[in-house]
């Protein structure tokens, strides 16, 4: 049986309340974590309607109102992984939101337990 309350990303109060200035400033927002291209493995921050989500990519939820997409090629290296999106203090990505506030987003991981692993809803 799948547990709906073990989310596959989380976020920190500091992603958080950059996520809520981004989309005071920019309207909605969603989250797309890099595969290592130009932007090393960053999660980039994009307005809605300046991404166009792929067949290929992976819903993994949501963080302060903004959903979190993948590609399936990154998911399968990543699947056994809890995303937690926080940030840092840097130069953003070159396309990403926060860009130019001298602070980036950053994805840390934490492994799922074998428990959770167990329970965890599948993706589609």
């Amino acid at each position: 049986m799948s547990d709906p309350s073990l989310p596959r990303v989380t976020a920190t109060p500091a992603a958080i309340e950059l996520i809520e200035t981004l989309r005071h400033d920019n309207g909605p927002v969603l989250f797309h974590q890099s595969g290592g291209c130009c932007d090393g493995s960053s999660p980039m921050c994009y307005p809605v309607s300046d991404f166009i989500v792929g067949d290929h990519d992976v819903h993994l939820g949501s963080i302060g109102g903004a959903e979190v997409y993948i590609s399936r090629s990154q998911f399968e290296y990543w699947q056994h992984t809890q995303l937690i999106i926080d940030v840092v203090p840097g130069r953003g990505g070159m396309f990403s939101l926060e860009n130019g506030r001298d602070v980036r987003f950053l994805t840390r991981g934490r492994v799922f337990t074998d428990e959770e692993l167990a329970v965890l809803e599948p993706v589609t």
